[in-house]
């Protein structure tokens, strides 16, 4: 089968003054901006470090000498005196009161109350403010929330696509990758594989070069605008930001002319997760993140399950995008794969892009945009500042100048939740792809618009997320990893015993389950409160489909939060087994 991509045409810790009463004075401190505090730090010898009503009646003192209203506020936990100048004062003015206490040899230190500011919240990027994925209100992905926690550093994202053609703006954050087609023709680098992963462009020059009904095409630089969406360099003032900018890209280039094979994108998951390809050196950086922006029609085979779960058993997140044909993702591949996350597109309105595929499989949407209406002439494109702006080339054919260019997709889309995927993994290293998944789909926002056909657990939020795995880890009662035996004709039971929560459990409770089980259309799977009442999550749909990996949202309101819960597995047929691998409750 061959597939086609799937896309239209600091962690800044900010430092703080501390104050030392046997530092040297801070004779050079000026201030450079209007003033409302000052701290200062009187030597132990002197009456006003133990005494609020002295250092009340000096800060007063001084204050009138230099003119101007000082007040004793309170003192700080190191000893220091919080001095106000009764408002907010010009730099001048604050320089003249500490003027007058530097001159006083009971001084220690003297400075400005300065304000800090999160610095990884607004980058310098010359072309952030056009990312409105990133950080608008109604549709965005509010990114810049989770940069103060983590910006993806120690994280690899493996981007399987059409490689990399090089760009200031991400080279960067690139490590080495491989170039996995192994038909010359294809590749247009004049050999098979190679370690060379180099975008040599995917161009069609006429129509039906690719089979009945291709058309002729420029070259997309797909796997290059996926790249910069993930991890292009910030505040490096230019360009764009980067969502997981402290990430490393691993360029695995799989399509080229006419798209790519099943067979060669089968070995390039394999190789990018740390497993074993023969004829290929083993991959020295393995992705913990795999993006792939791409797909055809079909249900998932065998051969992109078994590579896809090898990948998950060693640790690596997959995400998919689910297509752009307006239908059920369930009729594509990989989108159709169980253990990936599969993304659905939205529009700068926060509804379904009009192109986006649909249905119960999806898993989560984050922004994918719009070129053009769903009204408009298609190949138009009236409203390129609704898509998304990334890193691109201007080669038509071959490689030319590099430049940022809007496209639109669940190409778009995917990358979005790569990203988020490497904030996570990097904030909390032991997440697993499950955790992550699920961590993801919890803390999803409703869609702000509309989605007709199914668009999974919400809209993705970045900073809710990264905020949810970074908080106190929940405890053994908020989680169970035991994994329980799911035997043909049988009952089995996992529990979970909740402490420390008042009252009832909320109207929206989620329960992530992830169940290994080879038919899962055998299974019964229900939520048993501490009162015995019981809550279907899965109930013998699904048929021949491997394992349970989502999201349930339950309304428990009627329920008391704490006590056991029980997550009750029945297997109704023979012939296939399992396990409850683990699951969680999210309050």
């Amino acid at each position: 089968m061959s597939v086609t991509l799937l896309a239209g045409s600091a962690t800044a810790s900010v430092a703080l003054a501390t104050e030392n009463p046997a530092a040297a004075p801070a004779a050079t401190v000026v201030p450079t901006a209007p003033v409302e505090n000052l701290i200062v730090g009187y030597k132990s010898s002197a009456t006003e470090a133990s005494s609020n009503t002295a250092a009340a009646d000096d800060a007063a003192a001084k204050g009138k000498k230099a003119g101007k209203k000082a007040k004793f506020d309170r003192r700080l936990g190191t000893g220091a005196a919080l001095v106000n100048l009764g408002g907010t004062v010009a730099p001048a003015a604050a320089a003249d009161v500490m003027a007058q206490f530097r001159a006083d040899p009971d001084v220690a230190y003297v400075e400005p109350d300065t304000r800090a500011y999160a610095q990884a919240v607004t980058p310098n990027d010359t072309e952030y403010a056009k990312q409105w994925d990133l950080f608008e209100p109604t549709a965005g992905m509010n990114v810049p929330g989770a940069w103060d926690k983590t910006t993806g550093s120690g994280v690899t994202v493996a981007v399987i696509d059409t490689g990399y053609v090089a760009h200031s703006d991400v080279a960067a954050n690139v490590v080495a990758g491989y170039d996995f087609i192994s038909t010359s023709s294809e590749a247009r680098d004049g050999n098979g594989r190679d370690a060379n992963p180099a975008d040599e462009g995917d161009w069609n020059a006429t129509d039906g070069e690719c089979g009945v009904g291709s058309k002729a095409s420029t070259s997309s630089w797909h796997g290059t605008h996926v790249a910069g969406t993930i991890a292009a360099a910030t505040n490096n003032s230019k360009g764009i930001a980067g969502i997981a900018y402290g990430a490393k890209i691993q360029p695995v280039r799989v399509l080229g002319k006419c798209g790519g094979s099943t067979s060669d994108i089968v070995d390039a998951i394999t190789w990018a997760s740390g497993g074993s390809v023969a004829g290929v050196p083993a991959n020295a950086t393995p992705a913990k993140v795999i993006n792939m922006s791409l797909g055809g029609p079909g249900a998932c085979g065998t051969s992109y399950q078994n590579a896809i779960n090898s990948a998950v058993a060693r640790g690596t997140t997959v995400v998919v995008a689910a297509g752009n044909s307006n239908a059920n993702a369930s009729g594509y591949s990989p989108a159709s794969c169980n253990n990936v996350i599969n993304v659905a597109s939205t529009n700068r309105a926060g509804e379904r892009s009009y192109y986006s595929n649909f249905g119960s499989i999806i898993d989560i949407a984050a922004p994918g945009g719009e070129t053009r209406r769903a009204t408009d002439t298609p190949g138009t494109v009236t409203t390129p500042e609704n898509a998304i702006l990334s890193t691109l080339n201007a080669g038509t054919t071959t490689p030319g100048a590099e430049i940022y260019k809007p496209y639109q997709g669940t190409s778009m889309a995917a990358p979005h939740i790569a990203g988020l995927a490497a904030l996570l993994k990097s904030a909390n290293t032991s997440l697993t792809p499950a955790q992550i998944e699920t961590a993801i789909k919890a803390n999803s926002r409703p869609l702000p618009g509309t989605c007709t056909g199914g668009c999974g657990a919400g809209l993705a939020d970045a900073a809710a997320t990264v905020a949810a795995v970074t908080s106190t880890p929940p405890t053994s009662g908020r989680e169970n990893t035991t994994d329980y035996t799911i035997a043909d004709n049988s009952t089995v039971e996992s529990p979970i015993t909740v402490t420390g929560v008042t009252g009832n459990a909320p109207a929206a409770l989620k329960v992530g389950v992830n169940i290994v089980h080879s038919y899962i259309g055998d299974l019964k799977v229900d939520l048993i409160a501490p009162d015995g009442s019981v809550y279907n999550l899965h109930n013998r749909s699904g048929s021949g489909t491997d394992n349970i990996n989502q999201v349930y949202t339950v309304n428990a309101s009627s329920e008391v939060a704490n006590g056991t819960s029980k997550l009750r597995v029945n297997d109704n047929a023979g012939g296939d087994t399992g396990k409850i691998d683990s699951w969680n409750l999210t309050f």
